[in-house]
């Protein structure tokens, strides 16, 4: 492994406590960071940039190989997660920033750390990308969409703005940086391996920018809206898993389906948030990118364990097999040479 490969995986496995050390430091000295709140689309759009650099036609060619598995997690993706923060934001009577906020996360596609957490947990990978990058390149659409039916109960929502905001801020990165990757294959083969250090830098720096900006507000319901994103989050993975059982996926499948209806795209909640409400409506984005980077580790710790015992038993079962084929062997050359 190389040095930026190790670099880009320190990053990785750390991410969780750089957003703290983050959201720290906004609290405590917030008028160092507010100035980012100018740059939060720009951040993001760098996140997507990467995310187009490593994009392969091979994600989508992956739909005919894993149909319904693509299928039901698309559609999961897009009806669960914001359905369960509409039912949060009514059940818990939120003030209408918040239900917008929490809203709004759960109308964004699935993170891209999604991925990494499919492949520790042992999950089906390939069909965690393919829905990744298909949640994506419809959140232009989807996401403003969906936003527009369940937040205006709260707040206006102006659909034509928040689509052209979702456009600029997934759409155009990721197709420049598809081109890019087609245009400058050597160069950009080089720069993968730092890509993990500047998406989490990137993210880093929007939750400070988000934090720093609603200080006050996060000291007065901090903690509630903690709860909140820890059981959307929560839900996410339960319900997301239910539904592959429901519909008979693969074990491998379901946890791939879980993980990408869990994780949301949060950088894209703050980034909207912020350019089109008022800066309390990005805390449950900055938030639930703090949070999810605790919660993805935790269950794919626990799948990946599980995984191998599953895979000890069966190598155990199969040496059994092989011990009482052998015995049987031997008692039929014992039969045989009796006669």
């Amino acid at each position: 492994m190389g040095a930026l490969q190790k670099i880009g995986k320190f990053a990785g496995d750390t991410f969780a406590l750089w957003v703290l050390l983050a959201a720290g430091l906004a609290m405590w000295i917030p008028e160092n960071f507010t100035w980012l709140s100018a740059y939060i689309t720009p951040l993001l759009g760098i996140v997507m940039f990467g995310m187009g650099m490593t994009l392969k036609l091979n994600d989508f060619k992956l739909v005919v190989k894993y149909p319904k598995g693509v299928i039901l997690g698309v559609l999961a993706q897009f009806i669960i997660m914001p359905l369960l923060a509409f039912g949060l934001a009514v059940a818990f009577q939120l003030p209408p920033e918040l239900a917008v906020g929490v809203i709004l996360v759960g109308c964004c596609p699935g993170g891209t750390s999604s991925n990494v957490m499919t492949l520790l947990s042992k999950g089906n990978v390939a069909l965690s990308v393919t829905i990744t990058s298909f949640t994506t390149l419809l959140a232009p659409i989807m996401t403003p969409a969906l936003i527009y039916l369940l937040a205006s109960a709260w707040l206006p929502v102006d659909f034509m703005a928040m689509l052209m905001s979702v456009v600029q801020v997934i759409l155009v990165p990721i197709v420049l940086g598809f081109i890019a990757q087609v245009l400058f294959k050597p160069i950009v083969a080089k720069s993968i391996d730092i890509l993990p250090v500047v998406s989490v830098i990137a993210i880093v720096l929007i939750v400070a920018a988000v934090v720093s900006g609603s200080r006050d507000r996060i000291i007065e319901s901090g903690l509630f809206i903690l709860a909140i994103v820890v059981l959307h989050n929560g839900l996410g993975y339960l319900v997301g898993y239910g539904v592959g059982r429901l519909f008979n996926l693969k074990y491998e499948d379901k946890k791939a389906v879980a993980i990408e209806v869990g994780m949301q795209n949060s950088g894209l909640g703050a980034s909207l948030a912020t350019a089109h409400f008022e800066p309390i409506t990005a805390v449950p984005s900055a938030i639930f990118s703090f949070w999810h980077n605790i919660s993805g580790p935790i269950l794919s710790t626990y799948w990946s364990a599980k995984a191998s015992r599953m895979g000890s038993n069966k190598d155990q079962d199969d040496d059994v097999d092989s011990d009482s084929n052998s015995n049987v062997d031997e008692a039929a050359v014992e039969v045989t040479s009796s006669k």
